[in-house]
């Protein structure tokens, strides 16, 4: 008997390259350049199944005592389910580490709070996102 696949839907694909892009391309790109770059930072989360530190070049903005973020595939981003084990995280901006607690707002407006956010990655973000998630990261730190 013959197995029929199922064709996937366009977001599932979608979120498939984005995400190859991102860990194979943009990534290695942006996580030494981060500190250079207005509006970008580097989460080190701590990776929920091997416990090792895992960093991701983000971008957002400091409000306040807190860095706001929006995840462009939400609960599937890996950082966003790190975050979930353990949301104890570290946050490098510029040249310096902050330490802080991460709070994931499924009921903010993601849409929104891109518009409050740094242009260039909010219109990335906007494109090749798939399930946008809101994060704030309450530093501990800072001022």
């Amino acid at each position: 008997m013959a197995s029929q696949t199922q064709p996937r839907p366009p977001a599932v694909i979608r979120q498939r390259l984005t995400s190859w892009f991102h860990r194979r391309v943009a990534n290695p790109v942006m996580r030494p350049l981060s500190r250079y770059i207005p509006g970008q930072a580097v989460l080190e989360t701590t990776g929920r199944r091997t416990g090792l530190p895992r960093r991701t070049p983000v971008g957002g903005r400091v409000v306040g005592g807190s860095f706001w973020l929006v995840a462009d595939h939400g609960l599937r981003s890996h950082y966003v389910r790190n975050i979930q084990a353990s949301p104890r995280v570290r946050l490098c901006i510029g040249a310096r580490w902050h330490d802080g607690t991460a709070h994931l707002l499924p009921d903010d407006d993601p849409r929104a709070r891109l518009r409050q956010l740094p242009r260039l990655n909010s219109l990335m973000v906007r494109l090749l996102g798939t399930d946008l998630l809101t994060v704030r990261v309450d530093l501990s730190d800072h001022p």
